[in-house]
């Protein structure tokens, strides 16, 4: 097992909402939803959301602290939360869905604690910043039924995730606040009609087509990676093409009806950018999907740049 290997413990009310946000992304090696903070050994979901157990739903995530940092890991679970509620999280009421980390060592114990002192000095919110900062205490996995449950029941998990208030929470508070005048002044013409417009390009008449370089692709407006030279392939259609993202969090999917079809948009979930689109007609071998890049959306961060510019996390894509 790699030296780096950690754990981190984050309870932001109902469990089943709180798997998809950390899953499947870079240097993550599980996450499962259980139960910690409490007085009774092994409880059950019906003895916690009795609220008797002192218990609270959470998430215990083993990662790769060389590939996702503990920040990163910090800074996604506060996006998933409102953490100035003290008595639950959206239509979750109760001890078991109130709001915590959980350390594991000292050094998660500071960065929480000055991440949290910088979220309630942001003005972001009004009231006062609720979610405590604990010492972790034993983890009792949840029944079986409650894991992965946004695969398993994928239907009702976004039922809940939008009935509960969750969704549209996360949106309006946390995605895609940028300032367009002063993005006028940042992007040129083409970057601001693909972006903000959802805008297309026109096919190898863009930066990246054709590009052979190794290195990653960021997001023109936010910053955060989206793709790598090393899922690029040429799909002969005149735009950067990709089997995959290398951080499926940072890509957000959108039916898109316009022009008569029936499309899936690809946004950045930071900016809420458009980027383009996603396509079944990819290479099979690498799983079959073909996301069709603006190169417009996009800023290209050579290999050999990569730690100068701040993303020498990455280089573990080149190895």
């Amino acid at each position: 097992m790699s030296q780096n290997i950690e754990t981190a413990t984050f309870a932001g009310g109902c469990f089943w909402c709180m798997v998809e946000p950390f899953d499947q992304r870079p240097g993550i090696e599980s996450v499962i939803s259980g139960y910690t903070g409490g007085h009774v050994e092994n409880p059950t979901y019906e003895e916690v959301c009795s609220n008797t157990t002192g218990h609270v739903e959470a998430v215990k995530i083993t990662f790769d602290s060389s590939i996702m940092s503990y920040e990163q890991l910090l800074n996604t679970f506060w996006q998933q939360i409102d953490p100035t509620d003290p008595g639950g999280q959206f239509n979750d009421r109760g001890e078991s869905y109130q709001t915590a980390i959980f350390y594991h060592t000292e050094q998660q114990k500071q960065i929480a604690e000055n991440a949290k002192q910088e979220l309630g000095a942001s003005g972001k919110f009004s009231k006062p910043i609720a979610t405590q900062i604990l010492p972790a205490k034993t983890f009792y996995p949840a029944e079986e039924n409650h894991q992965d449950y946004y695969k398993k029941q994928s239907f009702h998990y976004r039922l809940y995730k939008k009935g509960s208030g969750r969704e549209d929470f996360i949106k309006n508070t946390w995605q895609g606040k940028v300032d367009k005048s002063e993005l006028k002044k940042k992007l040129t013409p083409i970057q601001y009609h693909v972006t903000q417009e959802n805008g297309t390009e026109r096919p190898f008449q863009n930066e990246y087509w054709n590009n052979d370089k190794e290195g990653i692709y960021v997001d023109i407006v936010s910053g955060e990676v989206l793709f790598s030279s090393k899922d690029q392939y040429d799909a002969g259609c005149g735009w950067p093409s990709f089997t995959k993202p290398v951080d499926p969090y940072q890509v957000e999917n959108q039916t898109d009806k316009t022009h008569g079809m029936v499309r899936t948009e690809i946004r950045s979930n930071s900016s809420d950018s458009h980027l383009g689109h996603v396509f079944e007609d990819g290479p099979t071998e690498a799983g079959g999907l073909r996301y069709c890049m603006n190169s417009a959306a996009m800023r290209f961060i050579p290999k050999e740049e990569m730690e100068e510019k701040g993303y020498e996390n990455y280089l573990y894509l080149f190895k």
